[in-house]
This record gives structure tokens, C-alpha cells and sequence, in this order.
């Protein structure tokens, strides 16, 4: 990301490839609105009026036409970037896009125009305050969207939802904060005010809010990265059939021959929402085929990534020494769960056992061939993950979202153990409240550094 947040700035904002519509975006930097016009009546032959869509041609140097289209200008502060911004909106084709790019770039009314980097324009609009962090992360997260409750989501956290919510906690962070502080400035009375004013109760109210935005963040999350779900088992007990039954439809070659799969097989599915990217792996078993040795070194280099491992047995056969072997195998701390494939051969029914004494874990019971039980696999799935029905008020949320918030919650509740064990020490139970609101504050961007910014910013499109 460039330091220079000055320049004005231009790039094709619509995707590459051919399109009915294309869009060349503009963003004027410091420049004033009398350069704006040099560079409209450069390109349009005419000056457009603001916020008004002007059907004009695109002309070259030489005064020919290289397209038509729409112009429009949006006056500062009232655009996304909150400077004066240019759109032309012409046809699709890749050609006639850059043709219309270099165009504008050879105009020398507008001194230092440049290409714009990854994520420029909606970097501006954070620094001029049109949008905070956690809104400017909702963007890519709604162009990114590969769900309907994802984008809902994401759409939510772009009109403020998820900022509101912080703001309301920040707020009543801060009222807790002036009482210990000012309290602070009287010694005398430290215990017997604070008991009057509540301290206590007003820091559990807020340890409660904070519980429920970082319970709906988890949610929003869940829905944007999704779930990476691992199938491992011996070779021949259903795993690509199993994949074949939650994708519906036949992505991986099944046969009854033992090591068919010898490469994993990768598919995104949604349940309720939520994208679970689901891999089919090589049969683990020892096997002097080459081929088949580097499939199944991939399917452990799968399994460490694994939020999820199903484990497939032929329910024919049961656990064996070999799937003992492969249990104790899996990385510690994974989630596992048992599945027995192949009941449609025993007439069994499908279902769900519970946790028993010898297997810690749950059992599903299913034919992946006649999709008998594929619907309590789905139930179970999503309740490891912790989803929870109704997404109404949930908002996107990353990783980065979660750190902060759970570190957030940490120096809540050491105030609530400093109080506890000492009414007398406040200036410790003063620091954490502050370090509290740092890390919340680090969500919406009040306190970021350079480089989290750079980062963040460096991963949006070209354009946005």
C-alpha cells in the first residue's frame, strides 16, 4: 500500500474479462474541482454535473470517439472516497477499458495521476472517515461472499451493524471508566463509592454485552470463512461417495476398486449458509504405489488444516486396528467424528449414537449410496461448528475481530478478579478497563497500525 494518500488515483473497477458495462473509477486525492473539470472536458468534451449520470462520449486526444457511455461525478465529500471521484461507465470489453484508462492517464491537466493499489479507494474512504474498519473489511467480505447468508451478513456489517454494537459497549466501557477514575481522585471513598454507583454490576452488564457480540461475531465468521471438513478412513468405505451425496452430484469417480482416489478431491457445499469446504482424500493404508503414497502425504497435510474430520468405516466391518491406528494418528485437538457408511448392506437404520465410554466420540450411521442419514450428518456438522438457527441480527467478523474481542473479554474479566480479590488496588482495575478499550477500539480502526492496514487493504480487488 502506497504512503501517498494524496495522489489522485485511477483503475478499471469492474472485473477483467468482457462485460456489457465496464467501469473506469477516478479519485481526485487533495487535487480541487477545477481539475476535475480539465479532465471531464478532456475525456467527455463537456463538464458533468454533479451526482446526475450524463450520456456522453469518450474521446481521444485526437478528438475521436473510443466509446460511449454514461459520466459521473461525484462531488467531494459526498462520495465513497470522500474526495472528488469520476466514474465512466462505457462498454465491457477489455480492450476499450484500457483504452479509456490510458486515456485518462495521459491527461496533464491532472499532474500525478496513477494507477490505484489493491484496495486504494476504499483504503481513502476509511481515512476519510466514510467508513470505519470493520465496515471497510465488510466490503470485500460482501464481494467475497460465497453464500446468500454470508452476503446478508456482510451487508449488515456495511451499513454499521457490527460498529453500532461496539460503539454501545465502548460507550458505556468509557462511563465505567470516568467513575474509576474519578473515584480514583478520592481516595477516602474508594470502596463505599464505587458500591454506591454500582461499579460492580455495570462491569458485569458489560462483561454480558461483550459475551453476546462475540457470540455473534463467531456466527458471522462461521459464515465467512466457512468450515474446511476432511473425509479420512481406509481405502473403499465410501469416502468420494459420501462427498458425492452432501455435494449432489458425482464429482469423484467411485468404484469398488481399493485406492481409486489417489489425489484429494476438493468442494464447497453450504448448509444452511454455511460453506463447508469439503475434501475427499486418498484411502490411509501403507502401499508401495507411488502415485498413491503422494495422494495420501496430501491427505495429512489436509487433516492438519481440518476443522472437521469425518472418519468413514464400512459399518460391515467396524473399528479395526487400522482405524485405531488412523485415530491416533490425527492431530491433537481436531474434531472428529465417526461415521459408519455402507448400513444400506445390513438393512440397519440410520441415526446418531451418543458419545460412549470407549470411543469419545459421536457415531452417524448412514448409507452415502441411498442418502439414509445424510440429514443427521448435516445436523451434526452444524452443531459442531456452534451454529445457531436465525441470522437476523448476526454480522461478518474475521479472525483478526475475535482476537481483539476475546482479549477484550480477558482484561474485563481480570478487572472483575482485580475487584474481587482487592477493592483497594483500583489503578490495576483502572488499566484493565483501558486495555480493554484498546483492543475494541483496534476493530473499527480508532487505534490501528500502519501495517495491520496495509495488510488489511493489500487483499481487496484492484478498483475497490
Amino acid at each position: 500500500m502506497s504512503t501517498t494518500h494524496q495522489d489522485p488515483i485511477i483503475a478499471v473497477a469492474t472485473a477483467p474479462g468482457r462485460g456489457g458495462i465496464g467501469v473506469v473509477r477516478v479519485s481526485f486525492g487533495k487535487l480541487g474541482a477545477e481539475v476535475v473539470a480539465r479532465l471531464m472536458l478532456a475525456i467527455c468534451g463537456q463538464e458533468l454535473t454533479p451526482r446526475h449520470a450524463t450520456y456522453v462520449p469518450f474521446l481521444s486526444a485526437q478528438g475521436e470517439v473510443l466509446d460511449r457511455g454514461i459520466g459521473l461525478y461525484f462531488a467531494a465529500p459526498h462520495s465513497y472516497t470522500g474526495e472528488h471521484v469520476l466514474e465512466l461507465q462505457g462498454h465491457g470489453g477489455p480492450v476499450v477499458l484500457q483504452l479509456l484508462l490510458q486515456r485518462c492517464l495521459a491527461v496533464h491537466e491532472v499532474p500525478g495521476l496513477r494507477l490505484a493499489e489493491p484496495g486504494e479507494f476504499t483504503h481513502r474512504a476509511f481515512l476519510n472517515d466514510k467508513l470505519d474498519l470493520a465496515q471497510a473489511e465488510a466490503v470485500a467480505d460482501l464481494i467475497e461472499a460465497s453464500t446468500e447468508a454470508a452476503a446478508r451478513c456482510a451487508g449488515r456489517s456495511l451499513d454499521g451493524a457490527f460498529s453500532r454494537a461496539l460503539e454501545r459497549l465502548v460507550d458505556d466501557l468509557i462511563r465505567l471508566r470516568m467513575l474509576v477514575e474519578a473515584t480514583l481522585d478520592f481516595p477516602e471513598e474508594e470502596v463505599d463509592f464505587l458500591e454506591a454507583a454500582d461499579a460492580h454490576g455495570k462491569l458485569a452488564a458489560l462483561r454480558h454485552e461483550l459475551a453476546q457480540i462475540q457470540s455473534d461475531a463467531r456466527q458471522g465468521a462461521l459464515l465467512r470463512e466457512g468450515l474446511s471438513v476432511v473425509l479420512v478412513g481406509q481405502p473403499n468405505v465410501g469416502k468420494s461417495s459420501l462427498l458425492n451425496a452432501l455435494a449432489g452430484a458425482e464429482l469423484a469417480i467411485v468404484t469398488p476398486i481399493a485406492g481409486t482416489t489417489r489425489d484429494k478431491v476438493a468442494q464447497t457445499i453450504q448448509i444452511e449458509g454455511i460453506p463447508l469446504h469439503i475434501i475427499d482424500t486418498a484411502g490411509l493404508r501403507e502401499t508401495e504405489d507411488e502415485i498413491e503414497r503422494i495422494g495420501i502425504a496430501r491427505t495429512w497435510q489436509a487433516i492438519k488444516q481440518a476443522d472437521i474430520v469425518l472418519h468413514l468405516l464400512d459399518a460391515r466391518i467396524g473399528f479395526t486396528p487400522e482405524d485405531e491406528e488412523i485415530i491416533a494418528s490425527l492431530p491433537a485437538g481436531v474434531t472428529v467424528l465417526q461415521i459408519h457408511n455402507k448400513i444400506d448392506l445390513l438393512a440397519a437404520p440410520a441415526g446418531v449414537n451418543a458419545i460412549t465410554e470407549t470411543q469419545a466420540m459421536r457415531i452417524v450411521r448412514l448409507s452415502a449410496k441411498s442418502g439414509a442419514g445424510i440429514e443427521h450428518l448435516r445436523a451434526q456438522l452444524l452443531e459442531l461448528a456452534g451454529w445457531r438457527a436465525g441470522t437476523e441480527n448476526i454480522y461478518s467478523a474475521r479472525e483478526r475481530h475475535l482476537i481483539a474481542l476475546r482479549a477484550a473479554a480477558q482484561h474485563l474479566q481480570n478487572a472483575a478478579e482485580q475487584a474481587a480479590q482487592n477493592a483497594q488496588a483500583l489503578d490495576l482495575f483502572a488499566e484493565e478497563l483501558r486495555l480493554a478499550q484498546l483492543r475494541l477500539n483496534e476493530i473499527t480502526g480508532e487505534f490501528t497500525s500502519d501495517d495491520l492496514l496495509g495488510e488489511i487493504f493489500s487483499r481487496f480487488c484492484i478498483g475497490k
